[in-house]
């Protein structure tokens, strides 16, 4: 699969492309019924993904940024699963944000993208102030030789799948429920930093990982890891700020139940399962290696580990 970050004509696709469009946070089950449509038109038309880095909301409200779904190497991986062959991930900035509907269309998705067939939602905006629609793009792609399809909106158990739903389920700690929109566990990856090491003394080594910020989850999980050659290994997770260590930076700190490998600098996949509970600020040290430990017998009994080996 190729990356595009730039977006311009020098750049353009030589390749005609089936092309979905919109933020694609999550990838949820409602964002995989876009992607199949354009993976259905292969091998005639190139499946092609454009989304935007960061997120628009975001560089509206920067005081209050939009909670996190996944970071760019997950989005990255999940779509090239799904069939995606181009992803196109230009930066959403103040000039982009100032486009006009008919410049988004004749610059990006014609000109730069070359897209023969366009698939979004039905909801669909574009353009400054959000004033392209639809229609409009119906009519511009009449005008400059593109198809456009209209997906219907996807539900699960009552819930309208989108973005801002898994957000507000993860946030309540509905593991479960937001498993079902997703279409799968939610999970976050990253590379394993180098931390204070503070966890070897207190007996809970951690693999430390960067979220991707703001995280639309904090608290402490049971997980499983997979990755450098480990599959579904248990543990448990706290993803916050360390508040009994004055911690102030949001790190993802895994514990591996029966592990003593190395595995700094390594990529690993964390999946959520079980929220045990909220983050807290302990009085020292050792309140917070009791909580610990009794956190670790809660999410072996959850994960049932003994099935489990790395």
């Amino acid at each position: 699969m190729n990356l595009i970050r730039t977006l311009d004509r020098s750049r353009r696709c030589e390749d005609a492309l089936a092309l979905t469009i919109g933020n694609f946070d999550g990838i949820h089950l409602g964002h995989q019924s876009l992607i199949k449509s354009v993976v259905d038109h292969a091998p005639g038309l190139t499946p092609a993904l454009m989304c935007f880095e960061p997120l628009p909301m975001t560089l509206f409200r920067p005081q209050s940024p939009v909670p996190r779904l996944m970071g760019v190497r997950d989005r990255a991986r999940i779509c090239q699963a799904l069939g995606i062959q181009r992803l196109f991930m230009p930066r959403f900035d103040r000039a982009f944000a100032s486009m006009s509907p008919e410049d988004f269309v004749s610059k990006l998705v014609v000109g730069a993208a070359a897209a023969r067939h366009v698939v979004v939602g039905h909801d669909f905006r574009f353009g400054h102030k959000a004033a392209g629609d639809v229609p409009l793009l119906v009519s511009l792609g009449k005008k400059h030789g593109f198809s456009v399809e209209v997906v219907d909106p996807v539900c699960r158990v009552g819930d309208k799948i989108s973005s801002s739903r898994i957000r507000q389920l993860l946030a309540q700690g509905f593991l479960d429920r937001a498993a079902v929109l997703l279409g799968r566990s939610y999970s976050l990856s990253g590379r394993v930093l180098h931390g204070q090491k503070l966890g070897r003394t207190l007996g809970f080594p951690t693999a430390n990982i960067r979220p991707p910020l703001p995280p639309a989850l904090q608290g402490v999980f049971a997980v499983r890891v997979s990755g450098c050659g480990l599959s579904g290994l248990p543990g448990m997770a706290n993803l916050g700020c360390r508040p009994t260590v004055n911690g102030r930076a949001w790190l993802l700190e895994v514990h591996l139940f029966d592990y003593d490998g190395d595995l700094y600098g390594q990529h690993l996949n964390v999946e959520f399962l079980h929220r045990l509970r909220g983050e807290e600020k302990f009085d020292g040290l050792d309140a917070m290696t009791a909580q610990l430990a009794r956190d670790a017998d809660l999410a072996r009994q959850l994960l049932g580990s003994d099935a489990v080996t790395a």
